[in-house]
Order: structure tokens, then C-alpha cells, then sequence
């Protein structure tokens, strides 16, 4: 089974509630930072919280990443972890999270074994390492 067999974006934007927050490396902040048109420190002071001491993209009053308007206003900017959703590290750290997330994002599959996820999620994260070099 591939990713695609397991995940099939609605583009209903349920993951853009950013359940836990949307962390942004500052290689994000500077992109997000440019494609808006400002510098990266004024992008963190006005466009983020804090969680764990980590810049998370800041939520609008209806839950949605401020981001968000019927569609991604930074899609071609957005931060690393929405480009790998649902394929995410937390995924192999504890399989239970894509079942977690799959509660609010119709594009999940769950009838799939847990081998399956994790070996779905490590070809999108590490794909290097999961293909057969002959």
C-alpha cells in the first residue's frame, strides 16, 4: 500500500484548526514571513504563539489558523508540517496520533493496519530510505 491509498485531501481545511498548533522552523518564518511582506521577527510578534517555548502560527477566533480563509492564504508558503500532513513525525512516535487526527480529517483512512500507517508515513517522511536500491 502507498500513501496515496491512505490519505486523500477534501480540502475541507479541518487541518488547518491546527489541534496542537502548526510549529514553524525558522526556515517557515522567513518564507511565510516573505511571501506576506515583512520581516521575520515582526511575522513571529504578529502572526504567532508560543507553545513549548516554539513559535506556532496564531489561531483566528473561529479555531482556524489565521491563515485561513475557505482555502490557504499562504498556500505557496505554507509551514513544512501542512506539506507533510498528515504524514508527520508524531505519527511514529505514536501511531494513536493518525487516529486522533483521522477523528477531524475525512481524507484518513483508519481500516489500514498500524504497520501500514507507519510504514506509509515513513516512505512520505524518510523516502530515501524506504526505497529498494538494486
Amino acid at each position: 500500500m502507498k500513501p496515496s491509498d491512505i490519505f486523500n485531501c477534501k480540502k475541507c481545511g479541518d487541518c488547518c484548526r491546527g489541534y496542537g498548533g502548526t510549529f514553524v522552523s525558522l526556515a517557515d518564518v522567513k518564507a511565510i514571513a516573505a511571501y506576506v511582506g515583512t520581516d521575520p521577527d515582526a511575522f513571529v510578534a504578529n502572526c504567532c504563539e508560543s507553545s513549548g517555548g516554539r513559535p506556532v502560527l496564531a489561531r483566528a477566533e473561529n479555531g482556524c489558523c489565521m491563515f485561513w480563509d475557505q482555502v490557504c492564504t499562504i498556500h505557496p508558503a505554507k509551514p513544512r508540517m501542512c506539506k507533510a500532513w498528515p504524514f508527520i513525525e508524531s505519527v511514529l512516535t505514536d501511531v494513536a496520533n493518525w487516529h486522533i487526527m483521522a477523528s477531524v480529517c475525512p481524507g484518513m483512512r483508519t481500516d489500514v493496519s498500524d504497520n501500514v500507517v507507519r510504514a506509509c508515513v515513513k516512505e512520505m517522511l524518510f523516502p530515501t530510505e524506504t526505497k529498494v536500491f538494486i
